[in-house]
């Protein structure tokens, strides 16, 4: 895409997975430039069976996908996590994301936490507050980013966006 500028806008979209809510961030890339399009979170109720959760997640990241049009999809890789059971939901709706990126044909880029964190703040340990405030900044949003999961899913879009951007350079 070109905004008639002779610079090419990547549209990116950053998912924060996870059963109870996913987070999604969509942001244009054009050059340095990043912009905000759309963000929020798709939260589902515990008292639906798995199934049906995670079909719902499916239904609106496709519908995120259609309506957006994003030229890659980011997601935050599954870390280490003391509770089996969180890991477990993480993995099952991050399966979800990988599926609907690849029923629309979208390349994937997978980061963890650290990585995410070291784009936005230049600093692989930061604070999750610190982290929000750059996003706020760099998409010179009005408000902190929330809930959590979205301002995460920012995060990875912005990240996500960075890497596309490099990746459709250097393949140009």
């Amino acid at each position: 895409r070109d905004r008639g500028r002779g610079r090419c806008l990547v549209i990116v979209l950053g998912i924060d997975p996870g059963t109870a809510r996913t987070g999604y961030g969509v942001v244009a890339s054009a050059g340095s430039d990043l912009r905000l399009v759309d963000y929020g979170c798709y939260e589902t109720v515990d008292d639906r069976p798995l199934h049906e959760r995670l079909l719902l997640i499916h239904e609106g990241l496709s519908e995120l996908i259609e309506s957006h049009r994003p030229d890659a999809v980011g997601v935050e890789r599954l870390f280490f996590n003391k509770n089996v059971q969180t890991a477990f939901a993480v993995g099952q709706a991050r399966g979800v994301v990988l599926l609907a990126a690849a029923q629309h044909g979208l390349p994937v880029f997978e980061f963890g936490p650290h990585e995410v964190k070291m784009a936005v703040t230049g600093y692989g340990r930061a604070p999750k507050d610190q982290v929000q405030r750059m996003v706020q900044l760099m998409l010179s949003m009005a408000e902190l980013p929330r809930p959590d999961d979205a301002a995460d899913a920012l995060a990875v879009a912005v990240c996500t966006a960075h890497t596309a951007t490099t990746a459709r350079v250097a393949t140009a």
